[in-house]
């Protein structure tokens, strides 16, 4: 009974955690949720942080989840830029940013990784509404921004030309105006550099 009781109050939620539940009850006991763990009836996605079984099959849901066991965050990075269309492999992980330390989780949802910014970075990310909460994720400017920014190494021609960028998506879809207003806000001369040269490789003018 006090499973069903659970379901019906937590179903909605999708990822719940556990200050929710002790919000519902105030003493509930702990180790039922590693009980339902191990039956299966719940899904365990990192310390305090749940959800049911079900959702593994519901399309866009890791995204959810991305957003909610570590927050503040948003979807940015490689994964972002191959939800895009702008690398061409498959990416595994779900890449995120956050204000907070660089974390990485496991679960039978997959592995969401965070990188840290400082919080006057952290921005440029869309809204989307998903089953009654949001999913945020970098608009595709940010997105580069954040992976040039975090990962200094891709400072070549050679390691830009081994991101394989689709070149037809950069052409009509980047916002290069956008793309610089945000480059001013990291106030970065050597992120500025990288940026330039990922024009130049690209064959894309800077206006």
């Amino acid at each position: 009974m006090l499973y069903n009781d659970f379901k019906i109050n937590f179903n909605e939620s999708g990822c719940f955690s556990i200050h929710q539940i002790f919000a519902w009850k105030q003493n509930f006991d702990q180790s039922t949720l590693t009980r339902w763990c191990k039956k299966g009836l719940i899904i365990k996605l990192r310390n305090g942080y749940y959800t049911f079984p079900e959702y593994i099959n519901v399309a866009g849901f890791s995204l959810c989840i991305a957003n909610q066991i570590y927050k503040p965050s948003y979807v940015s990075l490689h994964y972002a830029l191959n939800t895009y269309g702008l690398i061409p492999e498959t990416v595994i992980n779900f890449t995120s940013v956050s204000t907070l330390k660089t974390a990485s989780f496991s679960n039978k949802f997959g592995v969401f990784s965070y990188r840290t910014v400082k919080p006057s970075l952290f921005f440029g990310y869309k809204e989307t509404p998903f089953m009654g909460r949001s999913i945020y994720i970098a608009s595709l400017e940010k997105a580069i921004l954040d992976l040039l920014y975090l990962f200094p190494f891709y400072n070549t021609e050679q390691e830009l030309e081994e991101l394989r960028f689709d070149q037809t998506v950069l052409e009509n879809n980047l916002n290069k105006k956008l793309l610089f207003q945000y480059l001013k806000k990291y106030d970065s001369p050597a992120l500025e550099r990288r940026v330039d040269l990922l024009m130049k490789t690209n064959n894309l003018c800077s206006t």
